[in-house]
């Protein structure tokens, strides 16, 4: 959906709330226009004589018309204040659903400080420019034509179109300027998103910055981004401050000449005292929309650069996208490979070079290679974070481009090479897959996963708080979570471990693989390590070398065969030994 389209929408559904607010505002309006009337009235009756119940009656007169002002001001600027934070929570609430449909290879080519900007900024911004477009704009419309239509019908007109015609000059002010105000703002988001994303690497990058005493690098790198930001604002104040201080020259001028013609009226008796007075607050409440007006137009020409980079990210489509006539079945989990070979989108590299693998349904692959072989890009496309090409990889017989996306992760558990770790209590954290935190399947997976007496010893158990990525555990327990939060989808057909155990020791390893083989029964697991320890018992073992399968077989197969894996095993036993050593 377009921004547009979503504001028409938004409009659209709650346009009587709209149309509440702008009466009210209208209303508002019209009794304003009402007091330089009754101060007009009452000038002339004082100088023609006047009683105390005549000062009496205009004051009670001024007092009902500014409360009434007050009450229908009040309910439209309430009214389009709440409409203005429900739009902001609408359009926040489309980029979060957006985002969650594109596909991984989008995030991998934008920062986050950048999407950050996109939801603070950017929508902040385009609710700015529509709340006080339509709140500005209806004062604007109504005080102008109320304050017009009482200096035309109820002074002089001749002296009202000659104060007003300095004013005319203020569109061909905001036409020659609105443009460089526009580029000047887009400049802004865009040296605004880049400090953002500087401060969101230095962020995750603290440890690292600290441990090789970096921070006066740091500072000085945010430093050059912040100075970067700060020129263009302040190229931007400049030409909003010559902007917005034409416009008060202009009413100046205006008031001149409305000074000038008024006072040689009332001097001639064309009108009264009181008439010139009325007129005086008139010609000043005429500058007012006038200015607003252009203040309106500029607040739109500074969120239009805003209102381009949503529209330019609502357009980006996912790249992996359900099938017309997704296949839905009983899904074992029997897994074929087929003559895969694949490229990177952009690259002509083969990363997978005509890999064949049968995974029956219950077995337990393994998959080793030197780093860069081929074995992460193996599980993203199982997991198609990437689309495979058509019929190589199939699931129970059947290819896995035709499955809904939804579907085909809902039958996997996957753990990452990283086991990233949401900032919420560890509990929260297994469970991340249900709807509801259960304490007795979040200790079970976590029991699987060798983490529970860990879990047992921190202050509050499952629901202790463990910091941003987990910052509170240790790497291994950090694995060990990412383990139990996929275990605990114990209705997955396949398990994918992607080096989800390098950093527990071999004893524990063993352990959690030996739980794993016992608690999955007759479902499929898909072991990828750099450890070949982790893959003695696997059913079934795949070598890749430059995304080519090289070697297959058991553990002791390849060992007795010699070759790369029989290498690899002796250079960790090696390593190994001489940690021991």
């Amino acid at each position: 959906m377009k921004p547009q389209d979503l504001m028409r929408s938004f409009l659209g559904s709650h346009r009587w709330a709209y149309v509440l607010a702008i009466v009210a505002i209208g209303g508002a309006e019209f009794l304003q226009v009402q007091i330089p009337h009754v101060l007009g009235q009452f000038i002339n009756r004082l100088k023609a004589g006047a009683t105390p119940y005549t000062v009496e009656h205009y004051a009670l007169a001024l007092a009902f018309f500014a409360a009434c002002y007050v009450v229908a001001f009040g309910l439209g600027q309430l009214l389009m204040g709440q409409l203005a934070r429900m739009m902001e929570y609408d359009v926040r609430q489309v980029l979060f659903r957006h985002w969650e449909r594109l596909s991984s290879h989008y995030f991998q080519q934008h920062s986050v400080g950048d999407l950050l900007n996109h939801t603070l900024t950017d929508v902040t911004r385009v609710r700015q420019a529509l709340s006080q477009g339509i709140n500005q704009m209806s004062q604007a419309v109504f005080l102008f034509a109320a304050t017009l239509y009482m200096t035309l019908g109820t002074i002089n007109v001749e002296l009202t179109l000659l104060s007003l015609l300095p004013l005319l000059l203020i569109p061909a002010v905001i036409v020659a300027m609105g443009p460089r105000v526009r580029m000047r703002s887009r400049r802004v988001q865009e040296a605004l998103s880049d400090m953002a994303e500087r401060a969101e690497e230095s962020f995750l990058a603290i440890r690292l910055i600290k441990a090789t005493s970096n921070e006066d690098t740091e500072n000085g790198r945010f430093a050059g981004l912040a100075n970067e930001v700060l020129a263009r604002q302040m190229k931007l104040v400049e030409l909003n401050t010559l902007f917005q201080a034409i416009l008060p020259m202009l009413s100046g001028i205006a008031f001149t000449v409305g000074l000038l013609l008024g006072g040689y009226d009332v001097i001639h008796h064309v009108i009264s005292l009181g008439g010139f007075v009325a007129f005086s607050a008139y010609l000043a409440m005429m500058v007012q929309p006038l200015m607003q007006f252009g203040r309106v137009i500029n607040t739109f020409q500074n969120a239009s650069a805003s209102l381009v980079r949503l529209q330019v990210l609502l357009r980006v489509e996912p790249t992996i996208v359900d099938p017309a006539e997704p296949v839905r079945r009983d899904w074992r989990g029997e897994v074929t490979i087929t003559h895969l070979t694949y490229r990177y989108p952009g690259s002509d590299a083969r990363v997978l070079d005509d890999a064949t693998v049968h995974i029956p349904r219950g077995s337990v692959l393994g998959i080793v290679g030197r780093t860069g072989a081929g074995k992460t890009t193996l599980l993203n496309l199982i997991l198609r974070d990437y689309d495979p090409p058509p019929g190589t990889i199939a699931l129970d017989g059947t290819d896995i481009l035709d499955l809904r996306l939804e579907d085909l992760r809902e039958l996997i558990a996957y753990v990452p090479q990283d086991g990233f770790l949401f900032s919420a209590t560890i509990g929260e954290n297994i469970a991340f897959s249900m709807p509801l935190v259960v304490p007795e399947a979040v200790e079970r997976a976590a029991s699987q996963s060798h983490i529970l007496d860990a879990i047992r010893e921190m202050p509050d158990g499952i629901h202790t708080e463990i910091g941003e990525r987990g910052v509170t555990l240790s790497g291994g327990q950090r694995q060990r979570t990412a383990i139990a939060r996929a275990l605990i989808k114990s209705d997955a057909r396949l398990l994918i471990l992607d080096d989800s155990l390098s950093a527990v020791d071999t004893r524990t390893e063993t352990d959690i693989l030996r739980v794993l083989r016992r608690a999955r029964g007759r479902k499929t697991t898909i072991i990828a390590a750099h450890r070949l320890s982790a893959l003695r018992d696997a059913d079934h073992i795949i070598v890749l070398d430059h995304g080519a399968v090289v070697e297959r077989g058991t553990h002791e197969e390849l060992l007795r065969a010699g070759g790369l894996y029989a290498e690899l095993f002796r250079i960790q036993m090696g390593e190994e030994v001489g940690v021991h050593a």
